[in-house]
């Protein structure tokens, strides 16, 4: 992310009344206040504000969730924060998760490093002689 960049700045707006389907990879901070459907996948912060409906696997290093519905996997490499009164259907993975009081919490919570990319099956290893 751009040092220069303000801890509050939003690079990119999805607002209300628009309605998005397909993969998001982006870099800064991103704001849904509208639909989504698809993935999404940052080194950086994902904000999802009040009214918002997202329909997505979510893979990024901060999520921060303000309101609206959140249906899918969120993995986020540094942090988790749901507030109310947002409703999130899935499971939760990473180091840090806030989850305030009056959030509609359905699925498992995980709270331990995330992995960079999934670790390959370990191959059974050759009978020794």
């Amino acid at each position: 992310m751009d040092p220069q960049l303000p801890a509050t700045e939003i690079t990119a707006l999805l607002g209300r009344g628009t309605h998005f389907e397909g993969k998001l990879h982006f870099e800064g901070r991103v704001r849904i206040d509208g639909t989504f459907k698809g993935e999404i996948r940052s080194d950086d912060t994902l904000i999802i504000g009040e009214g918002a409906e997202v329909h997505a696997e979510i893979d990024v290093a901060t999520v921060i969730v303000r309101g609206g519905l959140v249906q899918g996997n969120i993995r986020a490499k540094v942090a988790i924060e749901v507030h109310s009164p947002a409703k999130v259907v899935g499971n939760l993975h990473s180091p840090s998760v806030f989850i305030d009081r009056g959030v509609a919490f359905q699925g498992t919570c995980r709270m331990d490093a995330v992995d960079e990319s999934p670790v390959p099956a370990a191959t059974p290893s050759a009978p020794r002689a």
